[in-house]
């Protein structure tokens, strides 16, 4: 478990896990720790997914001294403060649970590693709505949820506001896909900012209890996939590609979280199990097409304007008309993100389209998309 320090520009959370610990297994879900690290992977992650719907969030040593107790206005968590037997300095805060002497945070001797999450834009610019996933946990020792007793229950889902109409339905199948390639099985709730109605996009937040283990694969993190049938072309597509070993997912994160100052943030068993997981991801969207068509399954959301029905309004739209510069995903990502790869394209090689197989028709427009820094 890791001790969330709000405000409204952002929050951090502390480490409480090392990075070889995996998750106990007699633990559940909502009894997990929250791992800075799977905050700070799920940034990175969520930018190769090509979701941009998390937060920047980056690792930092944190002076527990200076910069938490010597500065803090709550009375109530600067209490909770104490030099352990080891003379490194501790605190727990107020919780509902974990937050004891026995479960306290403990520097080296007052260092300790977290992560720096902002919210943007501020929450006086732009309020966020809260709405309950539908396929929430029951968040009880013995009771199962109404989607794990009724394989029906996505129908139900479709015909409700606000998944009847617009891109919301595949806004979730996106955030099925983000949370099971992490193994993040607390999804009780998500946001979306309040301003745009159903014309949005879901914020993935919080993300602390990703990445917990990897010797595991929690297939009922799919059920909305398996149920519903329905996945963005753009995803599939990208899916596609990161399962590609050149373009391997577990090769990218890998690359781009050297950048981080806490680097390394996964082990090697969390990258690996990243491609294995996406391999059974597309195993669910095949069977659906064979089951229900493609046309039925791939929603196509690189056609250009086809009403509110089929546009894709994620943060940054993958327009259908092709710009002046053609590069392929293939060329993007590796512009994108820096790879260090011997096939490395280069800005006065971008516009040189590489063979990419069965997505050679994916195309972006560069101008669209920052680096990664």
């Amino acid at each position: 478990m890791t001790t969330l320090l709000c405000g409204q520009r952002g929050h951090e959370i502390l480490a409480r896990q090392t990075r070889e610990q995996e998750t106990p297994p007699d633990f559940f879900y909502f009894s997990d720790f929250e791992r800075h690290n799977a905050e700070i992977a799920a940034f990175h992650l969520d930018r190769i997914l090509d979701f941009r719907r998390v937060p920047p969030v980056a690792g930092r040593l944190v002076n527990m001294t200076k910069e938490i107790r010597d500065v803090t206005r709550d009375k109530k968590l600067w209490r909770t403060f104490f030099i352990s037997p080891a003379n490194n300095v501790c605190f727990y805060g107020e919780c509902s649970y974990y937050c004891s002497t026995e479960h306290a945070l403990c520097g080296k001797p007052d260092q300790i590693e977290g992560s720096l999450a902002a919210f943007l834009p501020d929450l006086a610019l732009a309020k966020r709505k809260t709405w309950r996933n539908p396929w929430r946990r029951s968040y009880h020792k013995r009771k199962k949820a109404e989607w794990e007793v009724d394989p029906d229950y996505c129908e139900e889902v479709k015909q409700t506001p606000p998944y009847d109409s617009g891109t919301r339905l595949l806004d979730i199948m996106d955030m099925t896909i983000f949370d099971f390639l992490m193994g993040n099985m607390d999804r009780h709730h998500y946001e979306t900012f309040e301003k745009f109605g159903n014309e949005t996009f879901i914020i993935h937040l919080d993300n602390g209890r990703g990445f917990g283990k990897h010797s595991h694969d929690e297939m009922s993190i799919l059920v909305p996939l398996t149920q519903c049938c329905r996945v963005r072309k753009s995803t599939h597509l990208r899916l596609q590609l990161l399962a590609k070993e050149e373009y391997k997912l577990s090769m990218l994160l890998a690359e781009s979280l050297v950048r981080d100052r806490l680097s390394p943030i996964l082990i090697q068993p969390h990258l690996d199990a990243m491609d294995r997981r996406l391999r059974q991801v597309l195993n669910v969207v095949s069977e659906c097409i064979e089951k229900e068509g493609y046309s039925y399954v791939v929603e196509d959301d690189l056609q250009g304007d086809r009403g509110t029905d089929h546009v894709h309004t994620g943060p940054r739209r993958r327009e259908a008309h092709l710009p002046e510069v053609y590069i392929s995903c293939l060329e993007v990502e590796a512009c994108w993100i820096g790879l260090d790869f011997d096939k490395r394209c280069s800005d006065s090689t971008c516009t040189e389209a590489r063979d990419a197989g069965d997505v050679e028709d994916f195309w972006m427009d560069r101008t669209e998309s920052p680096h990664i820094t």
